[in-house]
């Protein structure tokens, strides 16, 4: 128990015995004619390391917003750490920390200062977030960068740091929407280091999605594939080989979505972007 009471002394998180720790049931999400995500069901055990694979535009990121609070589903129902996003959002939100495909840093705070203002944002005590900061920096190997402004981080660096914001509040969950994409094969290697150092020293549970296939096979205990918003298959990497006759699990993973390319769709920020690119030429 002292454990537990250090790693969780003075959050809002509540600790549970629950087997899973994420549920849907028949979710559900319309945009008028069109469906994104068309009534999934799957959870996500306590502790386990989740992959969440599909093409481009397949409901990946419509189900990551509902299960963080950041679209409501139109039927079905989500259960984080026992909370109702909908219904108990400040909850929900004080179980996950998250880790956006687009960078979310503010370059122009240090590394120090972003982690500080991310803690103070969830109510950390400012004790408990010194020594967590600390902590923290240090597990990704950013302490002696502390006081260096973030525009001058490289991208894996960054990626480090987000890890590291990720984490300040004591999440039960850390949700990683194509963390590595971008990054070259050494920094992604280390990225996934301190993600199952954290899995295994932390008890954290962690829901990702990637377009490496060798990174889910590598790391994950379980893996779930959407297409066109329905989930096709689901299991353990050699569950999938066997159930689709391949040899890999980005074979299994092309058996069963199809080999047609997927329109790329642009992510948050890139389509802040492009909206104002358009506002501009009116």
């Amino acid at each position: 128990m002292e454990l537990l009471e250090y790693l969780y002394a003075g959050s809002r998180i509540k600790i549970t015995g629950m087997e899973n720790i994420i549920e849907t049931n028949g979710l559900t999400k319309k945009y008028k004619d069109f469906i994104a995500v068309d009534n999934i069901t799957f959870s996500v055990k306590a502790g386990e390391i989740f992959a969440f694979l599909g093409p481009n535009g397949a409901g990946k990121t419509t189900t990551i917003k509902m299960l963080t609070t950041l679209a409501s589903p139109t039927s079905g129902t989500i259960s984080i750490n026992g909370y109702d996003p909908i219904k108990q959002q400040e909850e929900t939100r004080a179980s996950f920390g998250i880790v956006f495909q687009d960078p979310s840093l503010d370059d122009e705070l240090t590394a120090y200062e972003n982690l500080d203002f991310h803690g103070m944002l969830y109510g950390v005590a400012k004790n408990q977030r010194k020594e967590r900061i600390e902590q923290m920096l240090k597990f990704v190997e950013l302490w002696d960068r502390r006081k260096d402004l973030v525009k001058h981080f490289s991208g894996g660096m960054k990626r480090r740091l987000e890890i590291a914001r990720g984490f300040i509040h004591h999440p039960k969950i850390l949700f990683l929407d194509e963390p590595t994409i971008g990054l070259d094969p050494q920094t992604r290697d280390h990225i996934w280091t301190y993600v199952k150092k954290l899995n295994k020293e932390e008890g954290i549970t962690v829901f990702l999605t990637t377009h490496y296939m060798e990174e889910a096979e590598k790391v994950s205990q379980k893996i779930a594939i959407i297409d066109h918003g329905k989930i096709v298959a689901q299991g353990t990497s050699q569950e999938l080989k066997e159930k689709t006759g391949a040899g890999t699990l980005e074979e299994a993973f092309l058996s069963l979505t199809g080999k047609e390319l997927r329109e790329e769709k642009p992510g948050a920020i890139e389509g802040m972007r492009q909206r104002n690119r358009m506002w501009h030429k009116r």
